[in-house]
């Protein structure tokens, strides 16, 4: 069976789980940076190296962000599992992060904490937020070729309420993540911004991520481009729906919210066990007036045709809110009740693009 540690890899399918755990032979062997330098040949004076081994400047990230001040930084970070939790201060404007691989699978950020995990100084429960096994607040950060995990199992804790398990939470305005995942189960991906005043534009390029309750949730204004988004069965459950892919809490003020493209829904449950997307409004801002956009994209056979949509909270329908579809295909994406999967007109379409949410930024 199994571990812990393990059961998120396991689902995503046996190669990823072994990339978890190995590094790539070529870079094991001498070169943990690969193509990126070493701490004797560093490609700049701003580059850090993060390796497990004890062959760079630090062996945790935690240990480069805090030493990377500045801005304009770059940790490269070699092959590896690194259990911790990363906090990235607001301050590292411009910070890139860099799997030194080139693969993802290869370099793993992870940790295990829930939102009812207790504090280990007893002031409580982490929360949804302090779950967090990395929080990125800077602007202008950068990520290419890691995952990002939370492998907090619901089955090890049957007493906790508090279930929600976030991988990173990204509160950054021009945040760009490239070939990255994001692995977890409830609340997988938080894309949020760091007020309500602040509308964070975050890109997300050739990524996966994978979850079962509102796993990619928030704020941000966020473009998700040729994304693969993976569904995970529940066993506690007897029946659908098992959760919600998108989670959107966009300010009321904030004319974009998500939009996904050119992206995938694939899923391990059976057929229609679950929805697209619910609004979130949070108790902390009523006005706000979630927004999500699917286009182009390709919708499996998990998503429910008959009610893809749901509500979270009394008082908020999700038909109330901007939710829309545009030229989707798959089982997914038919359309088998027309009043429950709202439609842009094609002159409506050309308004929702990467262009329209970014303005003057181009990442």
């Amino acid at each position: 069976m199994p571990t812990r540690r393990t059961a998120l890899a396991l689902l995503a399918g046996s190669t990823t789980a072994l990339a978890l755990f190995t590094a790539p032979p070529a870079l094991a062997h001498g070169r943990p940076f690969g193509r990126y330098g070493s701490p004797a040949r560093r490609l700049g004076r701003a580059t850090l190296y993060v390796d497990a081994r004890g062959r760079g400047d630090h062996t945790t990230v935690q240990a480069a962000v805090d030493a990377a001040t500045g801005t304009g930084r770059t940790l490269v970070i070699a092959p590896g599992t690194y259990r911790e939790t990363v906090d990235i201060p607001a301050d590292r404007t411009g910070l890139t992060l860099i799997g030194a691989s080139g693969d993802p699978r290869d370099t793993v950020i992870v940790y295990d904490n829930a939102n009812g995990t207790p504090r280990p100084d007893g002031s409580g429960t982490y929360g949804t937020s302090g779950s967090a096994t990395v929080t990125a607040r800077p602007a202008g950060l950068t990520a290419r070729h890691l995952t990002f995990a939370n492998d907090w199992l619901r089955a090890d804790h049957p007493d906790y309420t508090g279930t929600q398990a976030v991988a990173v939470k990204v509160t950054g305005d021009r945040s760009s993540f490239t070939g990255c995942r994001f692995l977890g189960h409830q609340d997988t991906l938080y894309a949020d911004s760091p007020s309500l005043a602040v509308f964070a534009r975050q890109y997300y390029r050739d990524c996966y991520v994978e979850g079962d309750v509102d796993f990619v949730f928030g704020r941000a204004s966020a473009v998700l481009d040729r994304c693969h988004f993976r569904t995970l069965a529940r066993t506690d459950l007897a029946g659908p729906p098992h959760g919600f892919v998108f989670a959107p809490s966009t300010a009321g003020a904030d004319p974009h919210g998500f939009l996904v493209l050119r992206s995938r829904v694939t899923s391990t449950a059976p057929d229609g066990y679950f929805k697209l997307a619910r609004p979130w409004v949070p108790s902390s801002d009523p006005t706000a007036h979630p927004m999500l956009t699917v286009r182009d994209s390709h919708l499996g056979a998990g998503i429910d045709t008959d009610e893809p949509y749901g509500t979270m909270s009394a008082g908020f329908p999700w038909q109330d809110q901007r939710f829309a579809e545009y030229r989707n295909t798959g089982p997914g994406a038919r359309v088998t009740v027309p009043a429950n999967r709202p439609q842009l007109t094609p002159a409506e379409a050309r308004e929702h693009t990467p262009a329209a949410w970014f303005g003057d930024w181009r990442p």
